[in-house]
């Protein structure tokens, strides 16, 4: 568990800021008033979506924020490229977390793990 820990808090010390500057300075350009906003909503968004019981992860809820904010600017604000790498992000990890996975537990079972 504390392996876990470390992990996580690593893994955000290394590409935490990336990751808030992609957010924030690569999609749109973020003024405090349109990160309240993108922050607001997607916040809203995830309570709506516990209160029903549905799923929902919330990077993809602030991401649609972030993207949403840039579109009331006007379209041209949001970098539609950066938001396609992404999606295509989302879409490859699911089956690339289902390989690995599958791939260590085969290692472990193989191993004599139970």
């Amino acid at each position: 568990m504390l392996a876990a820990h470390a992990a996580i808090g690593l893994g955000t010390l290394a590409g935490g800021w990336r990751i808030i500057h992609t957010m924030g300075s690569k999609i749109t350009k973020l003024q405090p008033v349109g990160g309240f906003a993108a922050e607001t909503s997607a916040a809203i968004s995830i309570l709506i979506a516990t209160q029903t019981g549905v799923p929902v992860s919330t990077t993809h809820a602030i991401t649609g924020a972030i993207v949403g904010v840039g579109a009331v600017r006007r379209l041209s604000a949001v970098r539609w490229g950066v938001a396609g790498q992404i999606v295509w992000a989302w879409v490859l990890t699911i089956p690339a977390a289902f390989f690995i996975s599958a791939v260590t537990f085969i290692l472990l079972r193989m191993a004599g793990a139970h």
